[in-house]
């Protein structure tokens, strides 16, 4: 008897293998495919050869525990105690799967706010807890007045993804100051915030649970070293969270994984005196206004993309049919693939939306432009 009889294979799965089968330039799933830093690539190649090679302290290598403290502290102002507060995890998914399992018990509710990445709810129903789906506004702004009305005494959990994938929408001050009367008047719940894009936003800067007082108490903080140096299959990246809750969630992750793969946080850890992750909004705006040039001249209704390397776009004014028919025709018919957005929701709402990835390579965003501009 399965345990999560409703799940079936990912749509990004589904997309990334269509489009591999058919030839199709793959915009769909979230990988750049452009190369990384060499310097990343240098150092990885000699560290390769010297003694790097076994497990590390489960929590994680501790000069690169110390470095992300420091990172910490240089981008949000926050003092951690990288022993007692942080745990390096393999990737952000495992991170959150692990915060979940740790932290939420048979019978408590998690909201979810939908359009939601589809690893949220798996977690949840693996404890025997509910998932509680709560739509964004039609503009992917939070309604906090349907957020509060989900919200009961049974609620241990809300997710937060900032910035957000699929639409590329930050939250506001005025979002916090919402969810911070939200949990005056809900003490125990617990916030996880997943910030695996939080350095690559535009026009409008990250604001991060990090910085806001009321939540460091009570809130998990997902990042993640793939997203940021485009190394996503590396999948590292790291969890904070105040004491109390780290010691649960490093009860699960010791016996999930233990510790995690030793010569990429080696790796990461000397490359942290090299970058700066600063630049990376100012890289990705260029790519995302680029790309928008590109589509300025075709039948696509671009949305909004305040952050994240991903493009929402409505081909109302192309076709009547269901997105994800049209996703699939996109790729038989002119070698492009896409997401839906209908299945990042519980209720498969179908706004003829669909997700691109732009952190691609000028020519992949050219020939793919091309290609879109011609239906």
């Amino acid at each position: 008897m399965s345990k999560l009889p409703n799940v079936t294979t990912s749509i990004f799965t589904v997309m990334s293998k269509m489009a591999a089968e058919h030839n199709a330039i793959n915009l769909s799933q979230g990988f750049p495919n452009f190369p990384v830093d060499e310097r990343l690539t240098d150092i990885l190649a000699r560290l390769s050869k010297e003694n790097v090679h076994q497990y590390t302290p489960m929590a994680g290598y501790p000069p690169l525990m110390n470095k992300i403290a420091k990172l910490t502290l240089d981008s949000y102002k926050r003092t951690i105690n990288p022993e007692l507060e942080l745990l390096v995890t393999a990737g952000a998914t495992q991170g959150i799967f692990t915060s979940i399992l740790a932290l939420v018990k048979e019978n408590d509710e998690v909201i979810i706010l939908d359009p939601s990445y589809d690893s949220y709810e798996s977690p949840v129903l693996l404890c025997k807890a509910k998932p509680i789906r709560v739509a964004l506004n039609d503009d992917y702004t939070p309604n906090w007045e349907r957020i509060e009305k989900a919200c009961s005494a049974k609620t241990r959990m809300m997710i937060i993804n900032n910035p957000h994938n699929p639409t590329g929408k930050i939250l506001t001050e005025n979002d916090f100051i919402q969810l911070k009367n939200l949990l005056e008047k809900y003490p125990d719940i617990i916030i996880l915030s997943d910030e695996v894009y939080e350095y690559i936003t535009f026009e409008e800067k990250h604001i991060s649970a990090h910085t806001k007082d009321f939540l460091l108490d009570r809130c998990v903080m997902v990042s993640s070293f793939g997203k940021s140096f485009h190394i996503t299959g590396w999948k590292i990246g790291y969890t904070i969270a105040p004491e109390h809750l780290m010691k649960e969630i490093k009860k699960v992750h010791q016996f999930l994984v233990f510790s995690v793969n030793s010569i990429s946080q080696f790796a990461i850890s000397e490359y942290l005196d090299a970058v700066d992750v600063n630049l990376l909004g100012k890289f990705y705006q260029e790519k995302r206004d680029y790309f928008q040039k590109l589509l300025q001249n075709s039948r696509f209704e671009l949305k909004p993309c305040e952050g994240t390397y991903f493009q929402v776009a409505s081909y109302s004014n192309i076709s009547d049919e269901d997105d994800v028919s049209f996703c699939k025709n996109l790729i038989l018919n002119h070698g492009v693939a896409a997401i839906p957005i209908s299945t990042f929701y519980s209720d498969h709402k179908d706004q003829h939306l669909i997700r691109f990835c732009f952190a691609k390579d000028n020519f992949t965003l050219e020939s793919a432009a091309k290609k879109l501009s011609e239906i």
